[in-house]
């Protein structure tokens, strides 16, 4: 594929991508007869010089825009309802998601209390709560700026109690969005560091996808493919971005997300605590962590870490070499490999093995995690 063109995937949300997408936005709801769309952002994206000529764009349609970014790193409930209060006092009637996983979870979860009002984590997927998604949602429409989450395409989102810390999983096919814009030119702007960060993140996906152990032949093909464009890329778009490395990491990033369905693993339940105890940013956890929890997966799995060895083009095929490439490739990208050096502590390790036993990440790992397993992975990645 070129990368200068606009192309239409429907899989099965519809999916406008390409360089400029995003400039569609106004005519759309034109189209669609939306006139007063919440866009929920962070308040960094809402300040970029990109956001503020999109939401002049949409005026100069006589579109009536609220904006809300009052959110935190790692969003919370209270995030969620002040939202909602903010959608409900301006009558808003569509949601637009704009920026990176924590934006689009925050409008995500808005958009599931527009009309269901009960308590937020009554609606939690891990105890069954989806089957209570039973109104309807207003129109919703996603915009990634970060090549991540993939959350854009994703019909969950991870929202934590403000109190425990503890991550809630809010799940509906309902949530999914009416169209995306996945315009790889609102990711050029990004730092080293976020492009880094996201991109470990979408690489773990894949890679967690491809090994979890629930049968799912597509979502593995599809993750094998996310291993490759992020091996092709994530180096360049961190130290020497250009558009064919921007646009083949915000693929893998989708793709990485419409994997993912297929179950996580031990990586991302090492990494949740880390953004709940320390608040550190999720993709640097997944970063970090990605090669402990790999090599504890080889054991058993030696078929399938030969098959991503042989999508990475590693000269040996077999699991050591996956996690030394993950290493190199963390230091190309300069991720730090321990991490006493993003402010863990001695003293952290009980809390974060309490938190990862407890987080619902790792019953798809391919192997069984007990508490001890994350507090050894914890005090060797130290």
């Amino acid at each position: 594929m070129t990368f200068d063109k606009i192309y239409q995937y429907n899989f099965p949300t519809t999916i406008r991508f390409g360089a400029g997408s995003s400039n569609e936005l106004p005519d759309y709801l034109v189209k669609n007869n939306l006139s007063k769309p919440l866009v929920v952002t962070d308040p960094t994206v809402a300040q970029l010089p990109f956001f503020k000529k999109m939401v002049e764009s949409l005026k100069a349609k006589n579109i009536s825009v609220e904006v809300f970014s009052d959110i935190h790193k790692n969003p919370v409930k209270s995030d969620v309802y002040k939202g909602t209060d903010v959608f409900d006092d301006t009558k808003r009637d569509s949601i637009i998601g704009i920026g990176g996983g924590a934006a689009i979870d925050v409008a995500r979860a808005i958009l599931l209390r527009i009309n269901h009002r009960e308590d937020l984590f009554k609606y939690d997927d891990l105890i069954g709560g989806d089957v209570f998604v039973t109104n309807e949602v207003p129109h919703f429409i996603t915009i990634p700026t970060t090549a991540g989450t993939g959350s854009e395409v994703g019909r969950s989102a991870i929202i934590a109690d403000d109190v425990t810390h503890q991550k809630k999983i809010l799940f509906s096919p309902k949530l999914l969005a009416k169209i995306i814009f996945a315009d790889p030119l609102l990711t050029m702007e990004l730092p080293a560091f976020i492009t880094a960060a996201t991109g470990m993140d979408a690489l773990t996906h894949n890679m967690e996808a491809y090994i979890a152990k629930m049968p799912h032949p597509l979502c593995e093909g599809i993750a094998l493919e996310g291993i490759s464009l992020i091996h092709q890329s994530l180096e360049t778009a961190v130290n020497k971005p250009d558009l064919e490395s921007r646009s083949k990491m915000l693929i893998a990033s989708l793709m990485g997300a419409i994997a993912f369905q297929k179950g996580l693993g031990v990586v991302h339940s090492l990494a949740h605590p880390l953004s709940s105890l320390l608040d550190t940013h999720h993709g640097l956890a997944n970063a970090v962590n990605i090669p402990y929890g790999m090599e504890f997966n080889i054991e058993g799995f030696e078929n399938k870490f030969k098959r991503i060895a042989s999508t990475l083009e590693l000269k040996e095929q077999y699991g050591k070499a996956v996690v030394e490439y993950l290493f190199d490739l963390n230091s190309k990208i300069n991720i730090p490999h321990k991490l006493s050096a993003i402010g863990v502590k001695p003293e952290h390790i009980e809390t974060l093995a309490d938190l990862a036993i407890a987080d619902f990440a790792h019953p798809n790992n391919p192997k069984p995690v007990s508490r001890e397993d994350f507090k050894q992975l914890y005090l060797k990645a130290l």
